[in-house]
């Protein structure tokens, strides 16, 4: 495999991050991908729950006391939690989820004040208050339930893998060995590779868009996570970037809220119960991942376990 010389590496760095950031000057600038996100006159409008009350819950109380929602979120997952860094708005399914469940909950989900909040630090974020609820590619476990409370699951994603699109000689996990695979500090599938295959070389960031620009640099050899994250990546620079092999895992997304909150947690499964009813699960969907060109798939079920 040739490997770019260290000017084509700089720009190969360049075309990527300038498209994942979407910035309206990139719009203009000759040569870059085009941009492509959700269309704003496309997404759905949730209607507000009109005298919804929850007093049970403390975080739902304080967030009606302030007139809205903090939801923490991903901002650099192309069609599922994205920021834009000019206007600073935030996109993707994730987003919409988080308005859909604000609207069941009778608060106006454009008063959403979103917060990026790194993989590593999200049980922290619940924890101290810092957030109300968090939404951003967040799988449901056991050891995280010991932690904090999880709604859902609304989306049953699997751990995969994202290459280069030269790359030939890796097809699968069990290909890693004496690879340099990149992921998330702290995510789930860092774990997995750490604990399933360990002849692998792993590297961690706080973030995906670092580990993409360094597999488009030649840094790593592959990137792995939920393949609903890879598929977004590879969407957005098709010639460059390519998902292979199949799912080697189930990740259940599921929303994050403060333990103990249990009055919390069952209303918000309720309004995922609700939204995949009356269709706004499939439409907000369809507005976002679903422009990466993979159709919806079913829900999962929901998991009503009980408070412990």
């Amino acid at each position: 495999m040739k490997r770019p010389t260290s000017r084509t590496a700089r720009l190969l760095a360049a075309v990527v991050l300038t498209a994942l950031a979407a910035t309206a000057s990139a719009c203009g600038k000759e040569g870059s991908p085009p941009t492509k996100g959700p269309a704003r006159d496309e997404l759905p409008e949730y209607p507000v729950a009109k005298d919804f009350r929850l007093p049970q819950s403390g975080t739902w109380k304080k967030a009606r006391s302030r007139g809205h929602f903090v939801v923490g979120a991903k901002e650099d997952q192309p069609y599922l939690g994205e920021k834009d860094p000019a206007s600073g708005v935030y996109s993707g399914f994730d987003i919409e989820i988080a308005k859909m469940v604000s609207a069941s909950l009778g608060l106006d989900p454009r008063r959403i004040e979103f917060k990026t909040i790194a993989s590593a630090n999200r049980e922290t974020a619940l924890q101290n208050g810092q957030i109300d609820y968090y939404v951003g590619t967040y799988t449901i476990n056991d050891n995280r339930k010991k932690l904090v409370g999880f709604a859902g699951p609304y989306y049953m994603a699997g751990q995969g893998l994202l290459v280069r699109s030269d790359e030939e000689d890796i097809r699968g996990p069990r290909d890693l060995g004496g690879k340099r695979v990149c992921s998330a500090a702290g995510s789930t599938p860092y774990q997995r590779i750490q604990q399933d295959y360990p002849k692998a070389t792993l590297v961690a960031y706080d973030t995906y868009s670092i580990c993409v620009d360094n597999l488009l640099t030649y840094q790593v050899d592959a990137v792995t996570t939920d393949d609903a994250i890879l598929i977004g990546y590879a969407a957005k620079v098709p010639e460059e970037l390519k998902v292979v092999g199949k799912p080697f895992s189930q990740e259940p997304y599921g929303i994050g809220v403060p333990r103990g909150d249990n009055a919390l947690r069952l209303a918000i499964d309720d309004a995922l119960a609700a939204g995949e009813k009356d269709g706004y699960w499939k439409k907000a969907y369809d507005a976002t991942l679903g422009l990466s060109g993979v159709p919806a798939p079913k829900p999962p079920a929901l998991d009503r376990y009980p408070a412990s």
